[in-house]
């Protein structure tokens, strides 16, 4: 039996991660995509594991080729879902998150239409804007930005399939888990 695919996005601070960490935790047959970058790994990173490292010439080269489901370029870097590992996971019948941006979600969805689209919302703007500040990572400019490309993401995520309003991870949770365990 193929696996499902799922598609998970949302604003920059929304809770994306922790909502997956605990879900993989409950689903460990559900595999969390790899996606492909050409930024240089970071500590504790390994390849094969927390992406496909890859030079900007190959990926390049894969561009070409027509290899990736998506692909997009921040800041200065590549990042991109490949197909043949999208197919080849979900041919093993095993279940798989793509954890990607909207524009990304999109471009799957175009050509994998089953693909089950969730996207994670802030309960609002203030909000959001709390939890980036609250992090203390990011600088003034960074968090404006952060939060212009938020409500543009949050107009696009009402094309999604579904949509989980993060202002409690418990019930995130318990509504991410519905989703995947009626598939659609």
């Amino acid at each position: 039996m193929r696996g499902r695919l799922f598609i998970i996005a949302g604003c920059s601070g929304v809770g994306k991660g922790t909502i997956l960490k605990l879900f993989l935790e409950k689903n460990p047959d559900v595999k969390l995509s790899i996606s492909a970058t050409t930024r240089q790994p970071r500590t504790g990173e390994t390849d094969g594991v927390s992406y496909f490292f890859v030079t900007e010439e190959e990926f390049e080269q894969e561009i070409k080729n027509n290899d990736f489901l998506e692909w997009a370029r921040f800041s200065g870097n590549y990042y991109g879902t490949r197909k043949s590992f999208v197919e080849k996971t979900l041919a093993k019948g095993i279940d798989l998150i793509l954890e990607i941006e909207v524009q990304g979600a999109k471009q799957v969805k175009d050509k994998m239409n089953e693909a089950v689209s969730i996207f994670i919302m802030p309960p609002s703007i203030e909000v959001l804007e709390q939890r980036l500040r609250g992090r203390h990572t990011e600088d003034e400019e960074t968090i404006k930005r952060r939060l212009n490309e938020a409500a543009r993401e949050i107009e696009a995520g009402k094309s999604f399939d579904h949509k989980i309003i993060n202002d409690n991870i418990d019930e995130a949770l318990k509504q991410l888990q519905e989703i995947y365990d009626t598939g659609k």
